[in-house]
């Protein structure tokens, strides 16, 4: 199931755990000049990729300048994976790269579950994926290992679990800032670079023009291609973005009213089905099941299979479940084994809780998340970051949140990235956005992790754009059948129309919601 991530607005826990940062790597030796010119090693994929073979794909590195400033300088390299078009010549498009969201995810496999959902159009082009620079199989970055995490203690409080984060944070930035090589390149740790590696992608695979698919953070790294390099932009779909006029944090506070309003709708469901989950037989009493469920823990943290969850950590556990309707069910369950965990009585969890209690109980964890650190403190603005440095500035938005966001409000507003301590100095400036590049956008109106007034305001900065509505809760449009939920087919035939054709729908449109006929 697609899950969000622990600390950024995009796209699956599980690719965030897959996008870890390995041991460091200095940057290759020599110099950038050949980079438009350099001839591709193509060969197997990693091993321990295998799906990317039996798929017939083949991988390579394309070499790119650490600082795109200074071409003659260090380089590094990106780890690209191609699966080749198959259709006659005469019907090729050319190149179409992929990003799965994050930031800090990997996309190295990114095309294999965009294929299903391209159909026949994934013939027509060369699917390309590949890890952004510094993750995966790129050239690395590295961080001096983290310290065991030690759990909750049997009583707490909301300023000890804060107190907690925040040293989590200042722990993470220093082991990174320290380690190695870092303090000299982390600055290029930037969207925007990553950009600039796309276009170098580009150039190497002898390709006039980039096609191009991203969702979330992938949606707004498409945005920022598209006006950094507007001339060799050619089809681009992004696929639930943000505003451009907000900085991650300021996203980030944003998602709790949708977030709320995401769980009003799962109490209405669960209300329904209250012989089953036994929470409340109406909404305003399955509502209050979750927070004296969550009122406890702010105390006493909830122990599940020898896992002590405080209240910060059942945050999050809804957050991932409630971004789509079709995990009403699921979340349901868990809230039902956490109660009775609360309530002391023995509990077996539900294997969508195990799942999640595997993850957070792995000691790769804080490893893992840290790429998706690299970029939210590597950006100074849009589309990702922006983070504010006073560790009790998000002490007071938390508190402040609680009246009206009493779920989520201090999820959203607390400390969820080790920014405020992350002393690399960035030197990239948010993106202005304001061209009248073609793009085709996607947006489900009830996301509440990117809500849709911010895909609404970079529709109107992209003056060329297009904005397909689906009238749904999701965050994520386009393929949703493929990762087993409810599709939408008249999104997923705007992208593939405007794929294989080249040709906007003539007018904004929305998609009717699941069930409903067109």
């Amino acid at each position: 199931m697609r899950l969000v991530p622990l600390v950024t607005a995009g796209l699956g826990l599980a690719g965030l755990l897959a996008g870890g940062v390995p041991a460091s790597a200095a940057p290759d030796p020599g110099t950038a000049t050949a980079t438009a010119r350099q001839r591709l090693d193509w060969g197997p994929c990693p091993a321990d990729q295998p799906e990317l073979t039996e798929a017939g794909a083949r991988c390579a590195k394309v070499t790119v300048p650490l600082d795109h400033a200074d071409p003659g300088g260090p380089v590094i390299r990106i780890a690209i994976s191609r699966i080749r078009a198959t259709a006659p010549r005469s019907e090729r498009r050319g190149i179409l790269l992929s990003n799965p969201g994050g930031p800090g995810g990997t996309g190295l496999a990114h095309p294999l579950s965009l294929r299903p959902a391209l159909k026949d159009v994934a013939a027509r082009y060369d699917l390309i994926g590949f890890d952004p620079r510094f993750l995966g199989g790129s050239t690395p970055i590295g961080c001096d290992p983290a310290a065991p995490a030690p759990a909750p203690g049997p009583v707490t409080s909301p300023r000890a679990d804060f107190e907690r984060s925040v040293r989590s944070a200042r722990d993470t930035a220093e082991r990174c800032l320290r380690h190695g090589d870092n303090a000299r390149l982390l600055p290029h740790a930037t969207t925007r670079n990553v950009a600039r590696d796309m276009d170098v992608i580009r150039t190497a695979l002898g390709a006039p023009k980039l096609s191009y698919y991203g969702v979330s953070y992938g949606a707004d790294l498409g945005a920022v291609y598209t006006q950094m390099f507007p001339r060799r932009a050619d089809r681009i779909v992004l696929d639930s973005s943000t505003d451009p006029a907000a900085t991650q944090y300021e996203l980030f506070q944003r998602s709790g009213a949708p977030l709320e309003a995401g769980l009003d709708e799962w109490a209405a469901w669960t209300a329904r089905h209250h012989a089953v989950y036994r929470l409340g037989t109406t909404p305003a009493r399955v509502r209050a099941s979750v927070q004296r469920l969550l009122d406890g823990a702010e105390h006493r943290p909830v122990t599940v299979s020898g896992l002590p969850l405080d209240a910060p950590l059942l945050r999050l556990v809804l957050r991932q479940f409630v971004q789509h309707t079709e995990y009403d069910a699921a979340l349901a369950s868990t809230v039902r084994d956490l109660t009775d965990a609360a309530a002391g009585r023995p509990v077996e969890p539900g294997p969508e809780l195990a799942g999640l209690l595997e993850l957070l109980g792995s000691p790769e964890l804080a490893d893992s998340m840290l790429g998706g650190a690299l970029f939210m403190c590597g950006d100074r603005g849009w589309p990702a970051g922006g983070w504010p440095k006073d560790p009790e500035t998000y002490w007071r938005n938390m508190e402040r949140s609680r009246s009206g966001q009493p779920v989520f409000g201090t999820f959203v507003n607390g400390m969820t990235a080790p920014c405020a301590f992350w002393t690399s100095p960035s030197r990239e400036p948010a993106t202005a956005i304001g061209n009248h590049v073609p793009v085709l956008m996607l947006q489900a109106r009830r996301d509440n992790n990117v809500p849709y007034e911010g895909a609404l305001a970079l529709h109107r900065r992209l003056t060329g754009s297009r904005l397909v509505t689906a009238d749904i809760r999701s965050h994520g449009v386009f393929g949703r059948g493929t990762d087993g939920l409810t599709p939408v087919p008249c999104a997923d035939r705007a992208v593939d129309d405007y794929l294989r054709d080249g040709t906007l729908p003539a007018a904004d449109l929305t998609c009717p919601a699941a069930g409903e006929v067109r």
